[in-house]
């Protein structure tokens, strides 16, 4: 029996078996086996050589946002919206048939767009080119999810899993879990909160399948088995999603304003250019992004050509962004801004910077 056909009979197992307290360890180890399947499966398909082209682009500009969808949601159509790059746009499905690279600027950051071929059911078992294109995707800083406004509801979940199936997880953080294996010790569990979805013996029996006997076990929110599952596993991608319904032209407005009142979610029309400033606004906010400028002594900043870091930054983030040895010669900083308390400010190496910040580093 292959990789396939043992997964597909643990997820007919999982749909057969009631959810309730009997059965919640055999569930929990139905699920710790599935995820270890799967990760053999993405694996083994890494081993083989894949003949064909393969979506590697280089990854360039200050972010990446990465459009997935099913065929024929507009996917090209917005690409060429927004960017000056022409993808393929056609009537019928499959139009894109390789990864499309193209960039937009917004607030000075220059944002790189992917538009890769439309993933069809099954593509985390490698149906379509599935495979190629949702590694791509591991590799985005947000994800943008194309849907379809006229066609079903379900298109949302169905993409979901099979993101979700290949351990990507979309608009999560990591859990809040201390794991460290060791080697001599036995098992050691802790919890700093009441855990109502798993428990101590839940956590030996998973540990037990995937052949760790010694670890050390910190668990500091109310985790599911999922959730415990991908911190054994470790190489889960935690990842920002938008999701977008194209040709909303199409539907009638209590529809539109349906949809438009989910979390993370933005209504457009491609073909009659509806919302897609709002579109760029909310990814720029997915993206987490703000400029920093910087001034040399004696001048006025320079407001042209301001730096793009993540939300978080610090001196020394900025420091990296300007030159890669700025940081070892460091002295101190002069800041004016909303991270400040007065104007201008002399700061150390590890203060947080604001949106528009002006900047002026003192070398030694």
């Amino acid at each position: 029996m292959g990789i396939l056909e043992k997964i597909q009979d643990i997820e007919n197992e999982i749909k057969r078996t009631q959810k309730n307290k009997a059965t919640e360890y055999h569930l929990g180890l139905l699920k710790a086996k599935l995820a270890k399947y799967r990760v053999q499966l993405l694996e083994g398909a890494k081993s083989k050589s894949e003949k064909g082209e393969g979506f590697d682009v280089m990854k360039s500009g200050d972010a990446r946002v990465v459009m997935i969808g099913f065929p024929s949601v507009g996917k090209s159509t917005l690409l060429s919206k927004l960017t000056t790059t022409e993808s393929a746009v056609a009537g019928y499905e499959f139009t894109t048939l390789t990864c499309v690279p193209g960039k937009f600027s917004y607030k000075g950051a220059n944002i790189q767009l992917l538009d890769l071929p439309g993933i069809i059911e099954g593509a985390a078992e490698g149906k379509g080119r599935g495979r190629q294109v949702i590694a791509v995707a591991r590799t985005a800083d947000v994800v943008l999810m194309m849907l379809d406004a006229t066609k079903s509801a379900q298109q949302r979940p169905l993409l979901e899993a099979e993101l979700e199936a290949v351990g990507i997880r979309l608009n999560q953080s990591f859990p809040n879990v201390s794991f460290k294996i060791k080697k001599a010790g036995g098992i050691s569990f802790n919890s700093t909160v009441k855990l109502t979805k798993i428990d101590q013996k839940m956590v030996h029996n998973i540990l037990h399948d995937y052949k760790i006997f010694n670890a050390d076990i910190v668990i500091r929110e109310d985790i599911s088995v999922d959730q415990f599952i991908d911190v054994i596993l470790g190489n889960r991608r935690y990842i920002k999603c938008l999701y977008c319904y194209n040709k909303i032209d199409q539907i009638s407005l209590e529809e539109v304003d349906r949809l438009a009142h989910q979390p993370d979610t933005v209504v457009v029309s491609c073909e009659q250019d509806l919302n897609l400033d709002y579109l760029v606004e909310s990814i720029w906010r997915k993206l987490n992004l703000m400029r920093v400028y910087t001034k040399k002594r004696g001048d006025f900043p320079d407001f042209d050509d301001g730096l793009v870091v993540r939300n978080g930054a610090t001196i020394e983030h900025v420091c990296h962004a300007i030159h890669r040895s700025l940081a070892d010669n460091f002295r101190y900083a002069l800041v004016w801004g909303t991270s400040t308390k007065h104007n201008p400010q002399r700061v150390g190496i590890n203060h947080l910077v604001a949106d528009e910040d002006v900047v002026q580093v003192v070398k030694k």
